[in-house]
């Protein structure tokens, strides 16, 4: 139907990854599902890029969706600590390509002015709003989760605006949009 679309969206991570999905209906959102990875009592960092690549195949081969959103590391002050978070979005990034899921970037600040019109709301105001947006009865103890479900909403509000985040739709997209970070 081309008035129904699913997003997920994804809040990579090396100690949680938070995903939450939206279906969208006649331009209007609907809650599907937020959840989280827990890659807490895994110390081997190659062992967590493992699990969240099979964790991302599986959530595209279960909800089948159209659209993958994905928040883009922010640049901070400690360089082991974004080389693992960039690590870990491009794992998630490369499990949608796999599966040929079209992918849009949004940073941090673009997603919390699309939830809550600040830029910068705390993460409680986020989940805040989110659950009166969508009717949630209940905000999850960890709200990675509802940052990944975030960068879902970010995206439908930003679908068909000219600028947008980032966004791959396969391999060659990638490359072509990232030419000087592929090594020949």
């Amino acid at each position: 139907m081309e008035n129904e679309k699913i997003i997920l969206g994804i809040d990579p991570g090396t100690t949680i990854m938070g995903f939450g999905l939206i279906k969208v209906v006649n331009k209007k959102i609907c809650f599907l599902q937020l959840n989280e990875l827990d890659l807490r009592k895994y110390s081997d960092h190659y062992l967590k890029l493992k699990l969240i690549f099979e964790r991302t195949v599986e959530l595209i081969d279960t909800h089948h969706p159209d659209e993958i959103a994905i928040e883009a590391p922010f640049f901070g002050k400690n360089v082991q600590s974004m080389l693992k978070l960039g690590r870990a979005q491009g794992v998630a990034m490369a499990a949608g390509l796999s599966r040929e899921v079209p992918i849009t970037e949004y940073s941090p600040k673009k997603i919390k002015m699309a939830v809550t019109g600040n830029g910068n709301a705390s993460k409680e105001q986020v989940a805040k709003m989110l659950q009166s947006m969508l009717g949630l009865k209940t905000l999850p103890k960890n709200l990675d989760s509802m940052d990944g479900l975030a960068a879902a909403v970010c995206h439908f509000y930003n679908q068909g605006r000219v600028e947008l985040g980032k966004s791959y739709s396969g391999w060659a997209s990638f490359i072509k949009q990232n030419e000087g970070r592929v090594k020949k």
